[in-house]
């Protein structure tokens, strides 16, 4: 074959190419569950030894220095774990997939490997910071604030108390280094925009308990229906119904309700303010049969939660202001 031939041969070929109408990708996704799903499935199981755990666990809260010979080596078999989810962060949704109408019996797995991942991503920020790279710790960290309340949204009270749990590492590593000088203006500025960005007490609260209150509706329907409601009842809650106690009445449910329903609107105000008013519906709750009343998430614990978070971010806040 001529040059010349060769060189129009190659010529039509890529005017074949050109041509031909390139593939679309399909649009990507807006919801960060879908990442957060392959995050997990990414995840490798850290070491089982307790000294690993502890040491893991100690980092994590502050309590222990970043040691890179012991716990380096989890990050690395994480990394695409870890890289994955803080994409996921920056999706504006994020809907779980949750089974509302399966009642107790809604699948809840994921939560585990939440709590897991969020851990470390929270160290993989301090391992940034230990070796010199501190704009790389505090966009880890602000991650796992976002991580954090995509953890809660739409689900019951267990998911806002682990998505509590993913968030107070990440405001107290930010803290630490704030109190000791070690974030720029910008950095502070970044921080801000998150902190005003999110709720008071992190997370609302009050849908929470909405959903759990529907978890208890489902309960109590399936104990009615069933043709051993005992038998209904421990297998849901692990316990058996009180003595001589019977199935939830129509009118035991319409109080639960009203109940519910009340301290639903009390976990809308301040965790201070909530504090005395859920103190005086103890007594509307104590009026509800046993078995309803076990049913029932407490309160002061939920709400001492809530305040947890309130003091650890208005601490951050302060000390970005404050330098």
């Amino acid at each position: 074959m001529t040059l010349k031939l060769f060189v129009t041969s190659v010529l039509i070929l890529m005017s074949a190419f050109v041509a031909r109408p390139q593939a679309k990708y399909p649009p990507e996704t807006r919801n960060a569950a879908l990442r957060y799903w392959m995050a997990f499935a990414e995840m490798q199981d850290p070491p089982a030894d307790k000294a690993t755990q502890d040491l893991l666990e100690k980092a994590v809260a502050g309590e222990a220095a970043w040691d890179e010979k012991k716990l380096a080596p989890i990050l690395d078999a994480n990394g695409a774990a870890i890289r994955m989810m803080q994409r996921g962060t920056k999706l504006p949704e994020c809907d779980w997939g949750l089974e509302y109408d399966r009642g107790p019996r809604a699948s809840i797995a994921y939560a585990a490997r939440a709590r897991v991942l969020a851990r470390l991503n929270t160290l993989e920020g301090l391992r940034e910071t230990a070796t010199g790279n501190p704009q790389a710790g505090v966009d880890t960290w602000l991650a796992g604030i976002r991580f954090s309340e995509h953890l809660a949204k739409g689900g019951t009270l267990i998911f806002a108390l682990i998505a509590k749990s993913a968030l107070l590492p990440n405001l107290r590593a930010i803290t630490t280094e704030s109190k000791q000088g070690h974030l720029s203006v910008t950095q502070k500025k970044q921080v801000s925009a998150v902190l005003q960005g999110m709720r008071e007490d992190g997370f609302d609260w009050s849908a929470a308990w909405g959903l759990e209150e529907n978890v208890g509706i489902a309960i109590f329907a399936e104990v009615r229906n069933s043709v051993n409601p005992g038998a209904t009842y421990q297998m849901i809650m692990g316990d058996p119904l009180p003595n001589g106690a019977e199935p939830p009445s129509s009118e035991d449910i319409s109080k639960y309700r009203a109940y519910m329903t009340a301290v639903q609107a009390v976990l809308n105000l301040s965790p201070d303010t909530a504090k005395t008013r859920l103190i005086a519906l103890e007594t509307q709750r104590r009026a509800l049969p046993e078995a309803v009343q076990r049913v029932t998430p407490g309160t002061q614990k939920l709400n001492d939660a809530r305040l947890e978070v309130v003091v650890a971010r208005n601490e951050l806040l302060e000390s970005i202001a404050a330098r």
